[in-house]
């Protein structure tokens, strides 16, 4: 049987968008632990590559922390600038835009992200619309597929300090939690046979402010409490 030969040297040229390959695979490859020599760094510059900006030295530490301590992994300029493209200006990981900065739970220990602090009245208010409007045009069903939920969470998250928006984003979901909750109880008490996907008088609600949730919440640990049948009497 003859042997057949392949180059795979293509698919290296679709990855890292060159035109000729070498022995490695790309034009000017350099290892990982070579990235601050003086002939490495010039091919860099050469490029266009700011390398004081923050957005490469985010890039680099990343490619450090995954080339372990040898550097023994191979890439080359078009790779790394590719990689900051994911970056902004002040080295945060925002894949494009996609992602808030802040908002990336990587090397972040869960006790420093699930903590209670305070969130603005014009914040909760917001969710809570949100909520109301939601478990009313969907009979109490979170559908994925029509909430609105994401728009307010990222629209919070920008308003307020990079630092505080993971714990600023787990309060704000102990507050979600609450109010649908707040807004279940309040149609079962009206109406002890409804069950989550049929129709209600949407009246009931009016009894339901974000007040009195707010109101009724008792903090436990690092989680914000809504006594069971809180507003049953309010109907």
């Amino acid at each position: 049987m003859s042997k057949i030969n392949t180059d795979y040297s293509y698919l290296f040229e679709l990855m890292f968008g060159i035109k000729k390959s070498n022995s490695k695979g790309m034009v000017n490859s350099f290892k990982v632990s070579d990235i601050s020599s003086g002939s490495v760094q010039a091919q860099l510059r050469a490029a266009g590559i700011d390398t004081n900006s923050k957005q490469y030295k985010a890039v680099i530490s990343d490619m450090m922390k995954t080339a372990g301590k040898t550097g023994a992994m191979y890439t080359n300029v078009q790779a790394i600038k590719n990689r900051m493209s994911g970056y902004n200006s002040d080295g945060d990981y925002t894949a494009g835009g996609l992602i808030v900065p802040g908002m990336l739970v990587n090397g972040i220990p869960e006790s420093e992200r699930h903590q209670i602090i305070n969130i603005s009245d014009s914040a909760r208010q917001k969710m809570f619309e949100n909520c109301k409007r939601e478990f009313i045009a969907e009979h109490g069903v979170a559908n994925g597929d029509t909430t609105k939920r994401s728009d307010v969470y990222r629209a919070f998250q920008l308003s307020i300090k990079k630092e505080d928006r993971l714990k600023g984003t787990w309060t704000l979901q102990q507050y979600e939690t609450a109010y649908n909750q707040a807004f279940y109880d309040a149609v079962k008490a009206a109406d002890p046979n409804w069950e989550i996907g049929k129709p209600f008088n949407r009246k009931i609600l009016d009894s339901v402010t974000r007040e009195s949730v707010d109101n009724a919440l008792v903090k436990s640990g690092n989680r914000l409490i809504l006594p069971r049948k809180s507003f049953d009497t309010n109907i």
